[in-house]
């Protein structure tokens, strides 16, 4: 049986704004907010979007409450996050 992982997410859309959601197909759904039906409605007047962070996890519920915590972050909290993943 194959093994899921739950993804938790930041997404930067073009208008520079940021979203927060979860998966278990991160490629998948980054197809879906740039062109699909199926993107959420916040991004789709808002493409393209990018792939600024993602964590996984090894349950759903994890995941989720990840993408609260994620959403209660200020921009400025979360583009300190993106910046300390790019600091070696």
């Amino acid at each position: 049986m194959a093994h899921v992982v739950y993804i938790a997410y930041l997404l930067e859309c073009a208008d520079g704004t940021l979203y927060a959601g979860w998966t278990t197909d991160i490629v998948r759904r980054l197809e879906e907010h740039n062109g699909s039906k199926k993107g959420a409605k916040y991004t789709k007047p808002r493409r393209p979007v990018v792939l600024k962070y993602s964590e996984n996890f090894k349950t759903k519920e994890e995941a989720q409450r990840r993408e609260y915590a994620l959403k209660q972050l200020t921009r400025s909290e979360k583009l300190q996050l993106f910046a300390a993943i790019l600091t070696p």
